[in-house]
């Protein structure tokens, strides 16, 4: 958005600080600020000029002319402009002297372009009477600080910040006692007052189509908008100055002496003034005479009815429309106008009639002999007032961190022109505006800002809040899961994180009943219908996602299961699923991968051999034990899952180990005698747990045994290919004394005798 410095210079008199100044004030207490640039640059040394003599150059379309300057006397100048002349009144520049076709040149007549007070380059501006108009800067706001704020979408709302920031005087550039009484040539019938609350219209005759006066289009032209005719551009005008936008109808163009505001019919399309069809919906609002679309509300005019050069009526209107049903029709025709920008904002219903009273002004200016006929069409819901807001000085003290005295929140607050009465020592009861009543301020914390933003956040020491602190309590179970966190990953396993929600597929897969589980009322997708019994739907997607890629990967999760209670909320058990995936071989890896890691998270645990479940491979399946407790499951995924490859996992209920690890650790003092080792192969069936061979060759060796350690297992000749050999190392040894070879011997033949007592067959 872009604002003219002497365009708000014109509503706060006495403004007396430079551009720059102002841009930063505007960016410390209004809105960002991006830029600033000066515009018509050239008019700084320019003067007004009467051409006194022209006289043509021989072979060439240049001419030379002789004229007389305010500023700098007479000067003579060649001028190549078709519509140069005696007695034109036009602008002169002084530019170095320049020799054309044998002519010296002192200076130039300059063309609108040049100026920079329009775009046309055709000829030399033509003054006709009109003052010279000065350089102006023009200060660009970011558009995304303005988003709650339509009332800074216009001049004039500028310049009320302007006035409340530099403590000067604000001049409203409309008078509504312009209006005129009476009743009006118009009538206006809308459909719906939610989605137009006020649509407001005037009738003009004999009017004069053409140019806009130089100041106006200069003006226009310094903010961006384009110069069209003198009609439009006092919409433009009205639009840019109070934030109203309005459009202007060719009254012989239009059937019917109602203009009617309504949903538009399916079918209905319309030729907007871009000259693009637009196919309109039933949710498009639009603006239709007695036998369709003129105009689609709150975002373009239609072609058919539009200003033209042969206009002699004009409907001018000014409405305001529902915010969310332009923006919907600006989205869904792809088309974002100044005019839906605005709208889009929530506009003040109060501004129709203001913005038809600065329009009459205008075309009386840049339309000689245009009249009025008849009074305002003013078709409008009941307009509420906005509650007044109590606002409690000590209160707004506490919340600033800064004093701030009674008498300056009324000067603040009134200089924004909010109405502010004193209810109480240090209470008033502040009544909001129309043009900040639109979704802007509404409570006392919205006040807040504005007097915080008037005082300047700088002037604020910042200070951190006075809270008394206090340290949380200790939360044992968040400190182990971390360190199991740490531990697994470690060890090469990549950490996941999933959905604490499933679908009924993804439960039936793995024999799970989906009415058994816990369904969400509002599911996020319709996949997650469920909360998760267990983790392993969840890594069972992680597996198959992966393998699509990988040939090899490790993965964990640490969550919690969900499982429903008869009464109160459900229980919730923390759990770790890790899981061992290979493409090639024949998963025994994974497993024994996956049975250490437990080994680390729990020292000296069992895994038995158990029957498998139905999402568990029938012969590779087993419970994990540690220290009297069932903790969890090891086994390889059911081929029936979808996962292509061999995929170990590890479930362990997480809750259950960190009470069982809570044992009180005695201390155990060095060895200070050395001990001896030897080993063993028993031979055993090929599927025999090694856990009941190490189980045995423990007992035997009884308060002998210091460690016991797999060493290796082996298949092949000479065994049969039923048997395996299985290897361990054991270490034996005494507390008081070094045990002789002959103690040794005894020992590890008494372990001997009972595994042979046991069944087994020793290699020895």
């Amino acid at each position: 958005m872009k604002f003219s410095y002497n365009w708000i210079r014109e509503m706060v008199p006495a403004l007396d600080i430079e551009p720059r100044e102002l841009l930063r004030l505007i960016t410390t207490k209004t809105a960002e600020c991006e830029g600033l640039e000066v515009v018509g640059a050239a008019l700084a040394l320019a003067s007004v000029a009467q051409v006194i003599h022209v006289e043509p150059i021989a072979g060439s379309h240049n001419q030379i002319a002789i004229v007389e300057t305010e500023r700098y006397g007479k000067k003579t100048v060649v001028c190549g402009a078709p519509n140069c002349r005696a007695g034109m009144q036009t602008v002169y520049i002084p530019v170095a002297m320049t020799v054309i076709q044998g002519v010296e040149s002192d200076g130039m007549l300059a063309s609108g372009l040049e100026l920079g007070i329009n775009r046309d380059h055709t000829g030399i501006v033509e003054l006709g009477g009109e003052l010279l108009l000065a350089p102006d800067s023009v200060i660009e706001v970011d558009n995304k600080s303005l988003t709650h704020r339509p009332d800074l979408w216009g001049h004039h709302g500028m310049a009320r910040e302007v006035a409340a920031i530099t403590h000067q005087s604000l001049r409203d550039p409309v008078q509504l006692e312009l209006l005129p009484k009476g009743a009006a040539q118009i009538g206006v019938q809308i459909e719906d007052l939610a989605l137009c609350p006020r649509y407001s219209a005037l009738v003009f005759e004999n009017v004069t189509v053409g140019p806009s006066p130089l100041w106006l289009q200069y003006r226009l032209e310094s903010i961006g908008l384009n110069s069209i005719n003198n009609i439009v551009d006092v919409t433009n005008y009205v639009m840019a100055e109070i934030a109203q936008p309005m459009h202007a109808f060719d009254a012989e163009k239009l059937h019917g002496k109602t203009i009617f505001v309504r949903s538009a019919k399916g079918g209905e399309n319309i030729v907007a003034l871009n000259d693009e069809r637009y196919t309109l919906a039933p949710s498009n609002l639009i603006i239709a005479d007695a036998e369709g679309p003129i105009a689609i509300a709150g975002v373009i005019g239609g072609r058919d009815s539009a200003i033209g050069a042969q206009t002699k009526r004009v409907v001018l209107e000014a409405a305001c429309f529902q915010a969310a049903s332009v923006r919907k029709t600006s989205v869904s025709l792809k088309l974002r106008t100044d005019a839906s920008m605005r709208f889009e904002k929530s506009q003040d219903p109060v501004n129709t009639v203001r913005g038809l009273a600065r329009a009459f002004e205008l075309l009386y200016q840049v339309s000689p002999g245009i009249r009025l006929i008849g009074g305002v069409a003013d078709c409008k819901a009941d307009l509420k007032t906005a509650p007044s807001i109590d606002l409690s000085i000590e209160w707004l003290i506490r919340k600033l961190g800064r004093l701030v005295t009674a008498e300056e929140v009324r000067e603040i607050l009134t200089a924004l022109e909010f109405g502010v009465t004193e209810t109480g020592p240090g209470s008033f009861s502040v009544s909001v505006p129309s043009w900040r009543a639109t979704k802007d301020v509404s409570i006392k914390d919205d006040l807040l800002e504005e007097v915080g933003r008037m005082i300047g956040y700088e002037s604020i020491t910042p200070r951190p809040p006075l809270i008394e602190c206090a340290v949380p309590p200790d939360n044992p179970a968040r400190k182990y899961e971390r360190e199991v966190r740490d531990l697994v990953a470690a060890r090469g396993f990549t950490e996941v994180h999933n959905y604490s929600f499933i679908s009924e597929e993804m439960a039936r897969a793995f024999h799970f009943d989906p009415d058994a589980h816990i369904k969400v009322t509002n599911p996020i997708a319709a996949d997650q219908s469920l909360m998760r019994p267990s983790l392993l739907p969840g890594i069972r997607r992680n597996l198959i996602d992966n393998s699509r890629r990988l040939n090899s990967f490790r993965l964990f999760e640490i969550g919690r299961e969900i499982h429903p209670r008869l009464e109160g909320l459900p229980e919730e058990i923390p759990h770790l699923a890790a899981a061992s995936f290979a493409r090639e071989g024949d998963g025994s890896v994974g497993l024994f991968e996956l049975k250490r890691l437990a080994e680390c998270l729990m020292p000296r645990c069992e895994v038995q051999p158990a029957p498998a479940r139905k999402y568990e491979h029938p012969r590779r399946s087993a419970t994990v034990s540690w220290r009297g407790g069932s903790i969890g499951r090891l086994f390889e995924l059911h081929p029936s899952l979808g996962v292509e490859g061999r995929a170990a996992i590890l479930d362990l209920d997480l809750a259950l180990i960190e009470r069982l690890d809570q044992r009180e650790e005695r201390y155990q003092s060095l060895r200070r005698f050395p001990t001896s080792a030897f080993d063993l192969s028993v031979i055993t069936g090929l599927r025999d747990p090694v856990g009941s061979v190490e189980k045995l060759l423990a007992r035997a060796a009884g308060s002998d045994l210091v460690e016991i350690e797999f060493v290796r297992q082996y298949t092949g000749a000479p065994l049969p290919e039923d048997r395996k050999s299985v290897s361990y190392r054991l270490t034996v040894g005494a507390l008081d004394r070094t045990l002789s070879s002959e103690e040794v011997a005894v020992i590890r033949n008494r372990i001997i005798d009972a595994m042979r007592e046991a069944g087994y067959e020793l290699r020895v």
